[in-house]
């Protein structure tokens, strides 16, 4: 379906940040499913679910439903050219480190995994025990809080 490389803060192979849901629909078809934002949810969305190709992306309403976040359990995407579901949350830290990105937080989720969060590239890891179960990446966002929408 489509490319499988993770470009941080600009998107997904040829699914870039900032592309609205016609756009997105062109580009890939229809989602499987589209599920809205809870009312308690603090921002207002909308998630377009592409189950069979293990993706969900986001559109939130204060960016006038503008693609600002993909989450991806795809087994073959990849980041820096390599495919991090196969890699072991150290070797992931190691090739983040390699392209001079060192500085990372780490916790455990509510539901138990344990996240990697590397808060400037706008991306977390999600792990279960050592191993990657989901990645959520989005467009970066300026020290005064201002989108950096990528260039179309």
């Amino acid at each position: 379906m489509i490319n499988k490389d993770i470009r941080l803060g600009k998107g997904l192979g040829k699914i870039k940040f900032g592309l609205t849901m016609d756009e997105v629909e062109e580009l890939i078809g229809e989602p499987e499913e589209v599920e809205e934002s809870d009312e308690e949810d603090e921002f207002e969305h909308q998630a377009w679910n592409y189950w069979e190709e293990g993706y969900s992306l986001y559109f939130d309403k204060e960016d006038d439903y503008r693609l600002s976040c993909i989450e991806t359990a795809n087994r073959e995407v990849q980041i820096f050219g390599e495919r991090v579901f196969e890699m072991s949350r150290d070797q992931i830290i190691r090739l983040f480190a390699d392209h001079d990105i060192t500085n990372y937080e780490e916790d455990e989720t509510e539901t138990g995994e344990n996240r990697l969060s590397f808060e400037k590239e706008m991306i977390d890891l999600y792990f279960d025990e050592d191993q990657l179960i989901a990645i959520n990446f989005g467009v970066f966002i300026s020290d005064d809080l201002e989108v950096i929408w990528p260039e179309k």
